[in-house]
């Protein structure tokens, strides 16, 4: 390359900015109460969104509970009693560095304030890892190096870093007092780990197993940004695997190969997803790893997978004074408190991974070679809101009647769609931009038996498929349709890129 040649940016990437684009016109994601303003960090998840999101739980509830004899699912409250957060550390320990501008007053978190300096600047790491800086460190790198990203100041003035705590408080009753003080639960799991002895009790479950659930949770985050990857309100599926003590390494083991090789079954290719090991624990962990995806905006976390220890356990057991040990008859009846394996994916950022690695603008080049771009979501067929559209060539002569007809009984089994606005062409393009992996399409050939010179049609009471990776197109009989969109998506191979 030469010395002062440009690098141009690849003008039909995915970026950021062309998915939230592509979620707001094609009804994937909103903004919560944007005829008002919009509420930060909130997000409403629209028609193609619900079902998308909807396709990626139901992936990993199979992957958790029925791929699995030794792991039960659970639907625990979001509200639980006040004491269960000061038990797991949360009222103590959940929190996040919280650093202000005295220029503007904008609030920042710390650590990300000098992680994203990094990302820009790399010569100017510091010289030990973000997440082992103390707050004075923090202050120090920041005061020396960061202007504020929301004023520009080059002043530097900062308030001294503190501990920001996460949760959101409100009152159970009418009596605003400390006695009725209630908690929007951080995180999901607390409920599976105050169930456990009843889950153990009611369902005769033997250590080692798991339990899954998947839920909302809420954090009062000091900032919000990218899009739905950071919001106060989000939805976690997790699992917690009870194992016996001197276990846990080889179960942690276990579960971190099997949850990375979730995502590369849905298609996320390995070159995309890289581990991150945590250098400074939390106070309940003995290890953890993360998987990350490399988003647009880099790689980030998606999936947390932590060795908890019998933190969790204990600690409800001494603030609740309730027996959390489990008795193991097949090893004579030694009593225990189990460790625990946990497994936490952020159900909204697998939601924006699975659209950034599907999306494409891909060069559809035509005879005279001119360049013509469809925008196409290469989405798994399992994952994808809608599975199945079906298309009348034209409005008249009894196609529409029958495309309705086909599409009634594809419905039972299939999320369908049925598009009669526009020319076959564009709504191939429509259902392509959607992921949308196959398309029906109903001709005269599909309804009349004979060719307009009396002739026999062989091609009556078939259909044409139209597949949305290839663009191919294959003929298939009525009659065998349902057998034939079975097997597609079982035998579905992503596409190289």
């Amino acid at each position: 390359m030469a010395k002062n040649e440009k690098v141009v940016a690849d003008p039909h990437a995915c970026t950021l900015d062309k998915i939230i684009s592509l979620c707001k016109r094609r009804g994937f994601v909103y903004q919560a109460s944007e005829i008002y303003g919009g509420q930060a960090g909130a997000w409403d998840y629209g028609p193609l969104g619900v079902e998308f999101k909807r396709n990626i739980q139901n992936a990993w509830w199979k992957e958790m509970t029925q791929l699995h004899d030794d792991v039960v699912g659970l639907d625990s409250a979001i509200f639980q009693h006040h004491t269960t957060w000061e038990a797991s550390g949360h009222v103590g320990h959940f929190s996040d560095p919280m650093i202000d501008c005295l220029e503007c007053q904008a609030r920042h978190r710390a650590d990300k304030l000098i992680e994203d300096f990094v990302a820009a600047n790399p010569d100017k790491a510091p010289g030990k890892p973000i997440d082992t800086m103390s707050h004075e460190e923090m202050k120090a790198y920041i005061d020396e190096n960061i202007e504020c990203p929301t004023c520009h100041s080059k002043n530097k003035k900062y308030t001294a870093v503190r501990e920001f705590n996460l949760m959101f408080k409100t009152h159970q009753g009418p009596i605003a007092d400390d006695a009725h003080l209630i908690y929007l639960r951080p995180e999901t799991c607390q409920g599976i780990f105050t169930d456990f002895k009843s889950i153990v009790q009611s369902n005769r479950m033997k250590v080692p197993f798991g339990v899954a659930q998947v839920g909302k949770s809420f954090r009062n985050e000091i900032i919000f940004k990218n899009f739905i990857f950071r919001t106060c309100e989000f939805e976690q599926m997790e699992m917690e695997y009870f194992c016996k003590p001197g276990t846990e390494d080889e179960t942690f083991e276990r579960w971190r190969k099997e949850r990375w090789a979730f995502y590369l079954k849905y298609g996320i290719p390995e070159k995309q997803l890289k581990w991150h090991h945590h250098d400074k624990l939390a106070h309940y962990a003995k290890d953890a790893y993360d998987i990350t995806y490399n988003f647009p905006i880099g790689f980030e976390e998606i999936e947390g997978i932590h060795s908890r220890t019998d933190f969790d356990l204990s600690q409800h057991q001494e603030y609740s004074k309730k027996d959390m040990s489990y008795i193991d008859q097949e090893d004579g009846n030694k009593k225990y408190i189990p460790y625990v394996i946990e497994t936490s994916a952020g159900l909204n950022r697998n939601f924006l991974m699975f659209l950034c690695e599907a999306y494409e603008e891909e060069n559809v080049a035509t005879e005279e070679g001119t360049e013509d771009y469809r925008t196409v979501l290469h989405l798994d067929p399992r994952l994808a809101p809608v599975t199945v559209a079906v298309l009348p060539l034209m409005k008249k002569g009894g196609l529409a009647e029958k495309a309705k007809e086909i599409q009634h009984l594809l419905k039972e089994d299939f999320v369908t769609d049925y598009d009669v606005s526009g020319t076959v062409g564009k709504r191939y393009r429509r259902q392509d931009e959607i992921g949308t992996p196959f398309c029906v399409t109903v001709d005269f050939d599909t309804i009349q038996e004979t060719k307009d010179d009396g002739s026999k049609n062989d091609l009556f009471g078939t259909v044409t498929v139209r597949f949305r990776d290839s663009m191919e197109q294959e003929r298939v009989k009525l009659s065998d349709l349902h057998t034939f969109l079975f097997n597609a998506i079982k035998n579905y191979k992503p596409v190289e890129r």
